[in-house]
């Protein structure tokens, strides 16, 4: 990894080595713990969080979800969020919160473990080095809201993702995608997809799927550009029929996707709509984007 001078955890800014817990700690074991993934980006006027307020706000839900009161407010983390980068001087970076029940008592249910905090932000340009992917659908399913809290970004949750990408360990895939238990589209192992007929787009409905910061950005820049976005119920023969199709999520941002299952979508290459949305998006972030509704995606550090 690339290492940067600061932690920051448990109200501490700290040598990025010394940032270290027990491995006792309930979440490690357990899995009882939140977190999100967020960009800050260059821009003319300085380094800028891409929707850090959003991105807080949805950390906050997710520890709501497993009962977990931290002694911070969002503004609060916020704040410390920008003061964070500022320190390790990073111009670009990924941002990683992480709230998580510490050590103090073992046993499935938290409760009585401490909440616990870190932040950490490292230089991290490509999640996947390639202009576009070739998706494999995966054996397993995406984690059904009858089981989990499915739109929590919950650290147990992606066990799921990390077996359908092992499952592709050694192949020319470079991600997996699932299905939800109807056998509809989900999402892929840390993004979220879009598929684009006849100069429509189309993506999951929300439910069983991460309601993505970055997905909602997307239709939002759909939207602004006069394309209409559809929110819907997609089978896989609604992809393998497809223009074109790509991924949205922080650590991915915009990405085409070029095949599933060894089946080229359109031509094979990037569509117009996609390259389209991604130039946008790739404005929006860098503070380059026109339209001033979008301006306050960006907190400045």
């Amino acid at each position: 990894m690339n290492t940067t001078k600061y932690i920051w955890q448990n109200n501490k800014f700290i040598p990025w080595d010394d940032a270290k817990t027990h491995v006792l700690t309930h979440s490690l074991h357990y899995g009882s713990g939140a977190f999100e993934g967020i960009r800050a980006y260059a821009t003319d006027k300085g380094t800028a969080i891409f929707r850090l307020p959003e991105h807080i706000k949805r950390l906050f839900y997710s520890i709501s979800c497993i009962d977990m009161q931290l002694p911070y407010t969002e503004k609060e983390i916020c704040e410390i969020t920008l003061k964070l980068v500022a320190m390790n001087e990073l111009k670009e970076c990924y941002i990683r919160p992480l709230a998580y029940y510490g050590y103090g008592k073992m046993g499935v249910n938290p409760i009585g473990a401490p909440p616990e905090i870190a932040i950490a932000c490292w230089a991290w340009d490509s999640y996947i080095a390639h202009p576009s992917v070739d998706l494999k659908v995966s054996e397993y399913v995406r984690i059904p809201r009858s089981v989990s809290i499915a739109d929590a970004k919950l650290t147990g949750n992606y066990l799921n993702s990390i077996l359908g990408l092992l499952k592709i360990k050694g192949t020319h895939y470079h991600e997996t995608l699932f299905l939800d238990i109807d056998g509809y589209l989900a999402e892929g192992s840390a993004d979220n997809i879009f598929v684009i007929k006849n100069n429509k787009i189309y993506t999951p409905r929300l439910g069983s799927i991460l309601a993505g910061i970055t997905r909602q950005t997307a239709i939002e820049l759909a939207k602004d550009m006069g394309i209409s976005v559809e929110e819907k119920n997609l089978k896989l023969e609604d992809i393998f029929t497809a223009d074109e199709a790509f991924l949205t999520g922080t650590a991915i941002e915009i990405m085409p996707i070029r095949s599933i299952d060894d089946k080229l979508l359109g031509s094979g290459e990037a569509g117009k709509i996609t390259k389209n949305i991604q130039k946008n998006y790739l404005d929006l972030v860098r503070g380059k984007h026109t339209n001033p509704k979008f301006q306050d995606y960006l907190a400045f550090v």
